[in-house]
């Protein structure tokens, strides 16, 4: 829908999925290149593709790369459309969050190391209410969440995103058919070869603590080639993980409602050309 709509308003496309920017990762984090491609016209977009893999991206990267595109969309005379992925990464560029360069803080990472996953998610939580329940999940996010809140509560803003005139598309369907579409879409995800992928970026020299650091299709694909899992196990702890990924989700976006966000929500049931022009009807 994006891509359609970024065609008829002469825009471009601004991801903002937070796995999409590494390279040779492509399955796994659903790129859908091809959807770009419109009666053989390609619309241009920007943060895919950016990253090698092994690299440990960031909000405050994001939030850069972010505004020196829309920068440049901008000074060309063209519609940047966001589009994504991850609401983390969407609410960072709509609600102004400051934008901070966090270093390592080595003697901190060696105080957390001693502490329980529950220990430091107290931690966190002291600082800041999290702001991608997946800090929660993955012991290194969780450390470089709190190192991360530490350092902005002692430190001033780096610079200051532009106040963006914005209206908000959320595609909405029925639990039940979204249930049916996210495993439907794993195994056709398994039949491209997200496993081979996995394969290869482990014989790339990525390291399988690094592929679960990723989360979600890469973490398990990581355990099961490490043989921690049979592929019926992998298959389906993945399959329920991304369900439940899916609820946060959506929890997230209800938040962002309530904070005063006004998403227009389309129903998925409607076909692609009957929700182009509920958007389009919402723009004019």
């Amino acid at each position: 829908m994006a891509a359609h709509i970024a065609k008829l308003l002469d825009g471009e496309i601004i991801s903002a999925d937070s796995r999409q920017v590494y390279k040779f990762m492509d399955i796994g984090t659903g790129k859908d290149l091809d959807d770009f491609t419109i009666d053989d016209k390609k619309i241009p977009y920007h943060l895919i593709n950016i990253c090698e893999p092994g690299e440990e991206y960031n909000i405050y990267r994001y939030q850069k790369d972010f505004l020196e595109v829309y920068k440049d969309i901008i000074s060309r005379n063209k519609q940047p459309i966001l589009c994504g992925g991850s609401g983390l990464y969407v609410e960072s560029v709509l609600k102004n969050y400051k934008l901070m360069n966090v270093p390592i803080n080595e003697q901190l990472r060696n105080n957390l190391e001693e502490k329980t996953d529950e220990e430091l998610a107290i931690v966190l939580q002291s600082y800041t209410t999290p702001h991608n329940t997946t800090d929660l999940m993955y012991r290194k996010r969780l450390i470089r969440a709190i190192e991360i809140a530490d350092y902005q509560s002692k430190s001033n803003i780096d610079e200051q995103l532009p106040e963006l005139d914005h209206i908000i598309f959320g595609i909405r369907f029925e639990r039940d058919m979204l249930k049916k579409r996210i495993t439907e879409r794993l195994r056709a995800r398994f039949d491209e070869g997200m496993i081979d992928e996995a394969k290869n970026l482990l014989d790339m020299g990525i390291s399988k603590d690094k592929l679960i650091y990723y989360g979600l299709e890469y973490k398990f694909l990581a355990e099961y080639l490490d043989g921690q899992y049979n592929y019926n196990d992998m298959y389906q702890k993945l399959n329920s993980a991304i369900h439940r990924f899916s609820k946060r989700q959506m929890t997230w976006f209800r938040r962002m409602e309530k904070n005063g966000f006004d998403i227009n929500w389309i129903e998925g049931k409607l076909s692609l050309e009957d929700k182009i022009k509920f958007g389009m009807n919402l723009l004019k």
